[in-house]
């Protein structure tokens, strides 16, 4: 039996119950029969809370309409409808509504808050300026909304918001939060550390959010710098106020005080720790993003059996958790994982993203395989300057220049800066260079894109590596802009290919004031000095990098061997088979001396005797990683024989040699990944045509 509701005029409380519940099936049959008839309740207090319930479910034209049929209206009903504008952004309708109401009500201050939410900073100066006249300005809602507006908008939003705070007679937390959000916005970490201690002293109870903005707040482009260089002495202090609230087991400020441990320390340690306290609480997709994000570039392996152990949670990965992870598997030895990875991209639905195919590009080119790198490019129904530029450093990465330069041609895509760093790198690798100065030239006079210091560092890199190092100290000299490390370290590297040492102790001086706690500008001017036989100064340049404590970055290579990653340091002292190693390195020198190898003892940069000096360079990690490899029975299999080692600084000149004669001796494809490029030794050539 349908029951006719609309013949009878039902009382307020009826109306307010069935809008304000909406639970049965008469009161949703009441509903439609309101909202069919766009008749308003007959009373104000009704009509208003009916307008403010499709206001809340983004029924804005209904609501709307209900308010144009309303008799009667007070100042409620406008703010609520200047309100459920600005919740659904809509701010064209919502300026032009908050105007109309000026003829008929005096703004309130909920009205001047809802409305500063979706101004820009030209309105939001008018409805400033509307606010000081009305006297609203001082009221604390409307403040703080004026506040987060400066803070979006105004292009001075420090002065701005910080002349609203001083103005203000009363500050609630939401005042401080807004204010130190906005502090951490425009990457003021010192400054917001300051407010929270006056916020302290005022006697405000900090909250969630707070910790969330400040934490945030040390961890931008500028942390680390000479600008606030206790960001990580903050980072402890505000870990410590949440472990005495209990604010630190709070997944949001776990995984901040994560990213904030990860960037201002790279203390993987103590993220994990952080991470593992969190055990018991509900952690959340986000916290597993973050935490694997710490482990993705340092400790690869790491990310992959936190994915494992987040599976087991029920979590089901995004397209942020699979980004995070094939960055992970870019620095890994093989393509085996990538693919493994690959696959469950694609059960899990997310094909045809265009981020996650970028990533999919980049990955399994550091994997040292460009052809997969090519299909999924291929395969890519929409691609965009990302894609483009990731093919680009893939072939500048693998040193087929050519293929780089053909590939440009093809762009249906406008390049940028990136585009042309990626050219540059793949001539500078090939020795191109009259065809990469013809591509620095055409930048601006073609595309309008002014050479940045990635681009000066390239061509000078082109520049010295071709023996021409006037020019390429010319190039440095003419800089519109100063020289940073990147490019004396491209200079020096010059040096001392060509064992110029006059100019590389300039180039390292310069290095030392830019970065005096990094090593290579000590390194490579030693190197040089005792590469042509002066070896106390050399000796003398060790010396001084010691007592002023500069360690040198230790030579490390890794290789995988029955699907496991086994690490090889100079010496091979690390590794539990160092013996059998040995043993199988003296066979394969005796078989590669007949082929021609003579150990090129002009490296070893220490003066004794001959003899020692060839046993230093049989022990170089990456030839280690390589017996290793040869005499380990399961490497051969799902390869096809390719041997992959990954090694963390670059190949030596002796290594080199060696590996182009063994992957002749050993009929095996050597692909060796240094700091710098690929090098895939097959049938005793190099791709790079030993020029690297």
């Amino acid at each position: 039996m349908r029951i006719a509701l609309t013949s009878v005029a039902a009382p307020k409380q009826c109306y307010l119950h069935l809008i304000t519940l909406n639970l049965n099936p008469l009161a949703r049959f009441m509903h439609t029969d309101i909202t069919t008839n766009i008749t308003p309740p007959p009373d104000l207090y009704s009509a208003n809370h009916l307008i403010n319930l499709h206001a809340k479910r983004g029924q804005l034209d209904l609501a709307h309409q209900l308010f144009a049929q309303m008799p009667h209206r007070n100042i409620v009903s406008w703010t609520i409808l200047v309100s459920g504008y600005a919740q659904h952004r809509m701010s064209e309708q919502c300026f032009r509504l908050f105007s109309q109401m000026l003829s008929h009500y005096r703004p309130n201050d909920f009205a001047y808050a809802s409305l500063l939410s979706v101004c820009d900073y030209w309105r939001g100066l008018q409805v400033h300026g509307l606010a000081l006249r009305t006297g609203f300005d001082a009221w604390i809602y409307v403040a703080n909304a004026l506040m987060a507006m400066y803070w979006k908008n105004s292009c001075n939003a420090s002065q701005d918001a910080w002349r609203v705070f001083d103005a203000m007679e009363f500050r609630n937390l939401v005042t401080y939060n807004s204010m130190i959000a906005g502090l951490g916005l425009q990457e003021q970490g010192d400054k917001a550390m300051t407010l929270f201690i006056r916020m302290l002293r005022d006697g405000i109870v900090f909250d969630r959010t707070t910790l969330l903005s400040l934490v945030s707040s040390l961890c931008g482009p500028n942390q680390g710098s000479d600008k606030f260089a206790g960001g990580l002495l903050c980072c402890l202090q505000l870990h410590s106020c949440g472990i005495k609230t209990g604010l630190a087991l709070d997944v949001g400020v776990a995984t901040a005080l994560i990213k904030g441990y990860s960037v201002l320390a790279a203390d993987i340690g103590a993220c994990h720790e952080l991470f593992f306290e969190t055990t018991g609480v509900d952690r959340d997709l986000v916290l597993w993003t973050g935490i694997m994000t710490v482990s993705a570039e340092r400790e690869p392996e790491q990310a992959l059996v936190l994915f494992n152990q987040m599976r087991k949670e029920d979590l089901c990965p995004d397209c942020y958790v699979f980004s995070v992870l094939l960055k992970a598997c870019a620095n890994l030895v093989t393509e085996t994982t990538t693919s493994a990875v690959h696959c469950r991209v694609i059960i899990a639905g997310f094909v045809n993203l265009l981020d996650l195919d970028n990533s999919l590009i980049h990955a399994y080119a550091r994997c040292g395989s460009i052809d997969k790198a090519k299909q999924v490019f291929h395969e890519m129904s929409l691609r965009d300057i990302v894609s483009w530029n990731s093919m680009l450093k893939a072939y500048a990465l693998h040193g087929k220049a050519e293929a780089a330069l053909s590939f440009f041609k093809q762009m249906d895509v406008v390049p940028d800066e990136t585009t042309f760093v990626a050219l540059l790198s793949s001539c500078s690798h090939a020795g191109m260079v009259e065809e990469g100065t013809k591509i620095f030239d055409t930048m601006y006079e073609k595309y309008g894109i002014v050479p940045q210091l990635d681009h000066y560092a390239c061509m000078v890199d082109i520049l010295g590596r071709a023996g021409l190092l006037t020019e390429a100290e010319n190039i440095i000299r003419k800089m519109p802009m100063e020289p940073d490390y990147v490019i004396w370290s491209a200079f020096l590297g010059a040096c001392r290919k060509h064992g110029e040492t006059n100019a590389a102790s300039l180039a390292s001086s310069k290095l030392k004031e830019l970065d005096p706690e990094n090593s290579l500008g000590y390194v490579m001017i030693s190197n040089i000095y005792c590469s042509v036989n002066s070896f106390d100064e050399g000796g003398s340049i060790r010396t001084m990098m010691n007592r002023v404590g500069v360690r040198k970055e230790p030579g490390l290579s890794w290789t995988e061997v029955g699907h496991r990653v086994h690490e090889f340091a100079s010496g091979g002292h690390r590794h539990p088979q160092v013996k059998a190693i040995r043993a199988h390195m003296k066979e394969l020198l005796s078989q590669l001396k007949k082929m021609g190898y003579v150990p090129d003892t002009s490296l070893v940069l220490f003066d004794v005797e001959e003899e020692q000096k060839e046993e230093q360079l049989y022990h170089h990690s990456e030839k280690l990683a390589l017996v290793f490899s040869l005499m380990s029975a399961d490497n051969c299999g799902a390869d096809g024989g390719v041997i992959k080692i990954i090694k963390n600084i670059r190949i030596c000149l002796d290594c080199h040699n060696f590996m182009r004669l063994a992957s002749k001796l050993v009929e095996k494809v050597i692909v060796i990944r240094d700091s710098n490029r690929f090098h895939h030794f097959k049938d005793g050539v190099c791709s790079c045509n030993d020029y690297w």
